[in-house]
């Protein structure tokens, strides 16, 4: 009997591993071409043409800000110096205690004004507005609302608050190249179908030389956990959500940075604020509305990296950050359950919904067994050992060729290290990625599922960030 149930198991893992290996596959050869066509194509509309244009949209940049008054003055400074002919800051104060306002205030010459609010996404409380009495600053708009214990509610009020067309979403910590805007916005400009949403690639500031809220120098992590990020960053933006967009099957466009159609984003319901993963289910819900009302649409991915972040540097927040991914996964797979194999909604129901579901969702639940059948494979019967294990290192050796492929593409086509011994690094760390960085995410991955489904509350609770100065200890909403 349980011979039986180990062969079918082994039989099992064997079809799933090579549908998943033919499915990365084409998704790897879709990347390619990806990158090949964004590469010839980029200069279709030169950056100096939509510069001195008077007809591209406005950008709003929308960034919510809790407790970030230890560099939440240099970070303004940063964004207000983008290279955009018509943009503005929106920076939503969500309800810090550490005097982030006051700083604001201070630095900007800001005072609170009369402003035509107009809740088109229900939020909580909004306090004020204030603008610069300095035309320097004019593109400063500054929102003071409560804390909602909820980014989502910051950054629907940042949307409410916003006059232009587009907006971006991204963190006001983060550290955005000049043309950040320009780059995000050239898809709206030159598409033929409407385009929705745009993302780009993340790096990872760890490490790097900042200074007054400016990006100097670029450096390779140097703490393990932030360059097994650096590399999983690396494989996951070039290779899966550029074959994705390829497709026009996005689900997902960062928190850190993404530009939205303001209308769209509106008419969808904003951010949910009761989700932990409101990046992802705002994108679906906008792909649900399109749906809906029979409209064409499109959402791309530009292969790359316009924003440096911090990443979590110790395993603790790590884990943190893992979990609420995790979750934020299954409650969108399940808030939308209605969409799976619903012809209305064709590609994301047929094709985008049964791969999260599948190859993101089960993976990390199929591995645990997987290791607790190799065991008992090797105790009870030796042939399916064997058989098991030469399947493992299949799938192992796979893994390797697209990290190695991911880290060469990176390197050839951005030049994002510094010499050839932080890719040596990198590479030594993708071999023994799988058996000491992975299981972290699989652990994580697990408890995020059992807090959904044993319906366990859970906040964004505390983040540690280095900073780039000084530690500075921010609390998440």
């Amino acid at each position: 009997m349980i011979d039986d149930i180990l062969s079918f198991y082994t039989n099992f893992i064997g079809a799933f591993s090579i549908t998943y290996i033919i499915f990365y596959s084409i998704l790897a050869g879709l990347s390619y071409y990806a990158i090949k066509k964004s590469l010839n194509t980029k200069h279709f509309i030169p950056n100096n043409v939509i510069i001195k244009s008077n007809y591209i949209p406005g950008v709003s940049i929308v960034a919510p800000a809790f407790n970030e008054g230890a560099t939440v003055v240099n970070n303004v400074k940063s964004l207000l110096s983008l290279n955009y002919p018509k943009f503005e800051i929106v920076l939503v104060n969500d309800g810090s205690s550490d005097g982030t306002l006051k700083k604001l205030i201070k630095e900007f010459e800001l005072v609170k004004v009369n402003f035509y609010y107009q809740e088109q996404i229900k939020t909580h409380t909004v306090r004020g507005h204030y603008k610069s009495t300095n035309p320097l600053y004019y593109k400063l708009l500054v929102v003071d609302k409560e804390n909602a214990k909820s980014k989502a509610d910051a950054v629907n009020v940042g949307i409410n608050s916003t006059k232009y067309p587009l907006f971006i979403c991204t963190d006001v910590d983060c550290i955005l190249k000049s043309d950040t805007i320009i780059k995000l916005a050239k898809p709206f400009i030159e598409s033929k179908k409407r385009v929705i949403a745009t993302g780009a690639g993340i790096r990872i500031s760890n490490s790097c030389e900042v200074k007054n809220g400016f990006l100097v120098k670029i450096h390779f992590p140097k703490g393990w956990l932030p360059r097994f990020q650096e590399l999983e960053y690396v494989r996951a933006f070039l290779f899966g959500r550029m074959a994705w967009s390829k497709v026009n099957g996005l689900l997902l466009v960062s928190g850190a940075l993404g530009m939205f159609d303001k209308e769209i984003a509106i008419a969808a319901g904003g951010y949910f604020h009761k989700s932990l993963g409101e990046d992802m289910e705002l994108v679906t819900r906008m792909r649900k509305y399109m749906y809906d009302n029979k409209l064409p649409f499109s959402i791309q991915y530009i292969p790359e990296s316009l924003c440096w972040t911090e990443v979590p540097a110790t395993r603790e927040v790590f884990i943190r950050q893992r979990v609420r991914w995790s979750r934020g996964l299954v409650e969108t797979l399940y808030l939308h359950k209605n969409m799976f194999f619903n012809p209305k909604y064709q590609r994301t129901a047929f094709l985008i919904f049964p791969y999260f579901l599948f190859f993101e969702f089960l993976i990390p639940i199929l591995e645990v067994i997987g290791v607790v059948v190799l065991i008992l494979c090797f105790i009870i019967s030796h042939e399916d050992y064997v058989n098991f294990l030469y399947l493992t290192l299949t799938v192992y050796f796979f893994y390797i060729i697209v990290t190695f492929i991911s880290i060469l593409l990176d390197d050839v086509i951005y030049k994002n290290y510094a010499n050839a011994k932080e890719i040596i690094i990198l590479v030594l760390m993708a071999i023994i990625e799988p058996f000491c960085y992975h299981p972290i995410c699989v652990y994580a991955s697990l408890k995020g599922y059992y807090n959904f489904f044993s319906l366990k509350e859970q906040s964004w609770g505390n983040m540690q960030r280095q900073g780039f100065d000084s530690p500075v200890t921010i609390k998440e909403k």
